[in-house]
């Protein structure tokens, strides 16, 4: 039987919707990763640099990127929970604590499955994880970078929520291209022309700011003209 077009299947669609699937996962999975990559190299460093003179080493480049990869998975399956969002819309030191330990239990709950998988693999089985816990498991390492993590997550949250509020990619704007004195020169001059606005809508009525012959109608269309000339304001 003759193949036409429309018998087709849309393969190259679907693979194209599943690739940009699996792309915008990886951006989201990128920053926290790359953060907690070096977060956890620093950390490791600063163990070495201390415990040099015992000729003592923790951990290598692979067991870093391992750990960074268990972080940023946490965190996009976090992502995916609708609860938290629950204090977006107080202040800010609510969502950014929240955040932070949200993303601290699961990434505690990760390793604690990284741990009984291991645990598998070794023994083909899961009985005596418990007894392999409270016996033989390092927990004072265990600990030691779950404080870590709950650290690093606590800076993350913050320059995430602060990005946020900005507007994505403001933060980094702010702090790589943007000049500090052009950015609060343009906040104050936006300020002033608002409040004059305002006092213009008070002391005119409106009527007389829709007459296209007053003068109010005219002064009030190049304050309207100046904000659209100054662009949104910026945090």
């Amino acid at each position: 039987m003759a193949v036409t077009i429309a018998d087709t299947p849309t393969t190259g669609g679907k693979a194209a919707r599943i690739a940009r699937a699996i792309w915008h996962e990886i951006r989201l999975a990128l920053p926290p990763t790359i953060f907690f990559a070096i977060g956890f190299y620093l950390i490791v460093f600063s163990m070495n640099l201390i415990m040099a003179q015992y000729y003592i080493r923790f951990g290598n480049f692979m067991l870093i990127i391992m750990g960074a990869l268990i972080v940023g998975k946490s965190v996009l399956v976090a992502d995916k929970m609708p609860f938290l969002c629950r204090f977006d819309t107080r202040p800010l030191i609510y969502p950014i604590l929240f955040k932070t330990f949200v993303y601290w239990g699961f990434v505690f709950v990760a390793r604690l499955l990284e741990a009984l998988i291991h645990y598998k693999v070794e023994t083909g089985g899961i009985a005596g994880f418990g007894t392999e816990l409270a016996e033989r498991f390092s927990w004072n390492h265990f600990a030691f970078v779950q404080i870590w993590i709950l650290v690093l997550f606590l800076i993350y949250c913050t320059a995430s929520e602060l990005n946020s509020l900005f507007g994505y990619g403001e933060l980094g704007r702010l702090l790589f291209r943007r000049r500090t004195t052009d950015l609060a020169l343009n906040r104050r001059e936006r300020v002033r022309t608002l409040v004059q606005v305002d006092r213009m809508t008070k002391a005119f009525p409106l009527s007389e700011l829709r007459d296209p012959e007053s003068a109010a109608h005219q002064r009030f269309s190049a304050l309207i003209v100046t904000l659209t000339e100054r662009g949104p304001a910026r945090p």
